[in-house]
């Protein structure tokens, strides 16, 4: 009888651990979740950056060979590297 007893206390004690610690085990998947997401947009930010950087260099290669005039190329090398500027400071905001 005794014994029955102590199981029946450690079970108790054992559901009871198994709740008051659920919230714990949650959190720690929401911090796994938002880490995921932060690593992907960081990846798409880095993408982004690497495609708009080739986007300049050919535009640059572009002007050389005559296919752009300095008034278009100007402004449009203007408006790429704005935009490089814009996915820079997000890809800092990640790490600030």
């Amino acid at each position: 009888m005794e014994v029955l007893a102590a199981l029946l206390v450690i079970a108790a004690l054992a559901v009871v651990v198994w709740f008051v610690g659920g919230p714990l085990r949650g959190g720690a998947a929401a911090v796994d979740e938002e880490a995921r997401e932060e690593e992907s947009e960081r990846q798409a930010l880095e993408a982004a950056k690497e495609a708009k950087y080739r986007e300049i260099r050919e535009t640059e290669l572009d002007h050389r060979t005559g296919k752009l005039t300095d008034e278009d190329w100007r402004a449009l090398d203007r408006q790429l590297r704005a935009e490089a500027v814009e996915i820079l400071r997000a890809l800092d905001a990640l790490d600030g």
